[in-house]
């Protein structure tokens, strides 16, 4: 979330208004990019606690806007083959593994099928950083390598609690048509409430925030959402 001196006096009473907020206030700054529109939530959980961490993933119906590179992690070749066709940037096993040692990290996403796992532990502490590291939570282990390819270039976004128990997701690009932005945010908006933990308690939308990659927050009234 943006720090308190970051949260410029913007506030929306439905999340209508707060994208149409976000796109006046990113149109009047009049950037020399396409500026990204995320969303910052707030949870009441502990995020100390193991068993209240928040996470998933969600595919936006109207995509990122953002351009994905995903390598995939398979022994076998003709798994390989079909990460490729589908648009994976790079498919291996031990070569990915010894290229990634080597310092190579220019790419969004990592599949990754089950049986690999145990020793791509090795980059682990590589990948799990950067939120890279495949999970079968969020569908990046899996043998169906084809749709996992296809779900991360088409818009499938992750999210997860940080320590200080904020979700931040992209939902699009600020010249998405205003309506697609709101499709994209309802359905992650949906995938967080679906992923609140059992052992949480209380109100758990605390907070929420709309804001483009270099301009103000716009806080969204929780009740509205």
């Amino acid at each position: 979330m943006k720090k308190q001196k970051d949260i410029v006096k913007h506030s929306a009473a439905n999340l209508e208004e707060a994208i149409k907020k976000i796109q006046e206030l990113a149109t009047a700054n009049k950037r020399k990019f396409n500026e990204s529109v995320d969303v910052a939530v707030n949870l009441g959980i502990d995020a100390k606690q193991s068993d209240q961490s928040v996470k998933g993933s969600v595919l936006l119906p109207h995509g990122s806007g953002k351009k994905v590179r995903v390598i995939v992690f398979a022994a076998n070749e003709d798994q390989q083959k079909t990460a490729l066709e589908a648009g994976a940037i790079f498919a291996g096993f031990e070569d990915l593994v010894a290229k990634i040692e080597g310092g190579f990290l220019d790419f969004d996403c990592c599949v990754a099928t089950p049986d690999v796992m145990p020793k791509i532990s090795k980059v682990a502490k590589k990948l799990g950083p950067r939120g890279l590291m495949p999970s079968p939570k969020n569908g990046t282990v899996t043998n169906d390598i084809k749709k996992a390819v296809t779900e991360a270039m088409k818009g499938k976004v992750d999210f997860k609690n940080d320590k200080a128990g904020t979700v931040h997701c992209m939902i699009g690009k600020v010249d998405f048509d205003a309506k697609n932005l709101l499709e994209n945010l309802q359905m992650v908006v949906k995938a967080i409430k679906a992923a609140k933990p059992e052992a949480a308690k209380g109100k758990f939308l605390k907070e929420f925030f709309l804001s483009s990659t270099m301009g103000p927050s716009v806080q969204v009234a929780v009740e509205s959402i």
